[in-house]
């Protein structure tokens, strides 16, 4: 898979779950990698500083989904099965390029623009990944 496109919309895809300029498009993708590295105090000195390996990856993707548009009500809800499986899912960006098992830590939803019956014409959510390692 690695070099073949997605799809001309599809932006990334987390296990069955794909983001899409068509539909639950992410507006941000933040990115964090950190890197371990232990301090030994020494006197007079600033402290000498040891590698230790690599750290956490995680990956925030906040974006807006219009129901009434495209892809309907029922993206966030998705987001969440996939959540409650409770199991690692495939990352892969929208090149092809696969970047490993990612876990669902969070989910936010903020809902705007009520229509009758108070159904959202406006969602915007943030999910929040973290990378695992086997």
């Amino acid at each position: 898979m690695i070099g073949h496109s997605l799809g001309a919309t599809v932006m990334m895809q987390l296990g069955s779950f794909q983001f899409s300029v068509n539909d639950a498009a992410y507006q941000e993708l933040r990115r964090r990698t950190e890197y371990n590295w232990a301090a030994q105090d020494r006197f007079g000195k600033m402290p000498a500083l040891q590698f230790t390996g690599a750290g956490g990856d995680e990956i925030q993707l906040s974006g807006v989904i219009y129901p009434e548009y495209r892809g309907g009500f029922g993206q966030l809800d998705a987001m969440r099965d996939e959540a409650s499986q409770g199991l690692p899912l495939m990352l892969v960006d929208g090149n092809g390029r696969l970047l490993g098992r990612w876990v669902i830590e969070r989910i936010e939803e903020g809902q705007t623009v009520f229509a009758a019956g108070g159904r959202p014409r406006k969602q915007e959510f943030t999910l929040q990944l973290r990378k695992r390692e086997i």
